[in-house]
């Protein structure tokens, strides 16, 4: 073999292995680059998986605090005389009769509502015996079931229950027994009669949004030969919007309720 040839075959050797080089560093450079992205990506999504749950934890704790801080609307319960309710009612009475060393009896709901919080909270009005006197208080109990976890939110006596007939609540005008009297909006049979309205309200409406009684503003009552008659003031809900309505409720001899007339109310 000639010089020249061996010294064409060791050249070409030398090329090969430069190649060969650069072909592994072009490897090492493309995996150095992919290791770069994959770590930043990673960094950057552990970043925001952090911060996501830093904000998370923050307001649960600050729920687990204050459950009032973050409230969605108040609706009406969807059982409101289901056993569940009932539940909570005498839950309530009986942590209130522990804190205040008290003998209050749970008699009945007359009015339940809830609200969406970091759980549950339940809005109850409820008719309670004390020292044999009927009287309407106010309850919210904050419920997370998921920890069943159940507390006594506030307590409060907001007004008596009436006991006279719609006769005895009549006016005395002009010896007939004629005018109306104002009586509690928390009376139970008040929130009867309005809940009948507002059941009305809903039949005559063709709304797809149902209507949710927030409070009855005011209430007057007048007896008719044995029977009563109501005049209400409602504000209730309808999706987001606000209204009020004034209605004309009669309860006949049989306890039935009959709205002889209702208009909305723009005061």
């Amino acid at each position: 073999m000639s010089t020249k040839n061996i010294v064409n075959g060791v050249h070409q050797q030398q090329l090969a292995k430069v190649k060969q080089q650069m072909q592994i560093q072009r490897y090492r450079f493309l995996l150095l680059v992919l290791l770069v992205l994959f770590t930043s990506s990673f960094l950057n999504s552990s970043a925001e998986r952090s911060t996501f749950c830093s904000e998370e934890e923050e307001e649960e704790d600050l729920l687990d605090s204050n459950p009032m801080a973050t409230l969605g609307g108040l609706k009406n319960s969807s059982a409101s005389n289901s056993a569940d309710v009932d539940s909570l009612a005498r839950f309530a009475v009986q942590e209130h009769n522990k804190k205040e060393n008290a003998l209050l009896e749970f008699a009945r709901v007359v009015k339940a509502q809830e609200q969406v919080v970091a759980g549950t909270l339940h809005h109850l009005t409820l008719e309670i015996v004390d020292a044999g006197e009927k009287k309407i208080y106010e309850a919210k109990v904050w419920v997370k079931p998921w920890m069943n976890f159940k507390e006594l939110q506030e307590f409060k006596h907001v007004g008596e229950q009436t006991t006279a007939t719609p006769s005895d609540l009549a006016v005395e005008k002009d010896g007939d027994g004629s005018g109306y009297q104002s009586v509690p909006v928390h009376d139970p049979v008040v929130q009867d009669a309005a809940n009948h309205v507002l059941k009305t309200l809903q039949q005559r409406s063709n709304s797809l949004f149902p209507y949710e009684l927030q409070e009855v503003i005011h209430a007057k009552t007048e007896s008719v030969e044995g029977s009563a008659k109501y005049d209400i003031l409602l504000k209730v809900t309808r999706s987001s919007k606000e209204e009020k309505f004034k209605a004309n409720v009669h309860k006949d001899k049989d306890g039935n309720f009959h709205v002889n007339n209702m208009v909305q109310d723009h005061s």
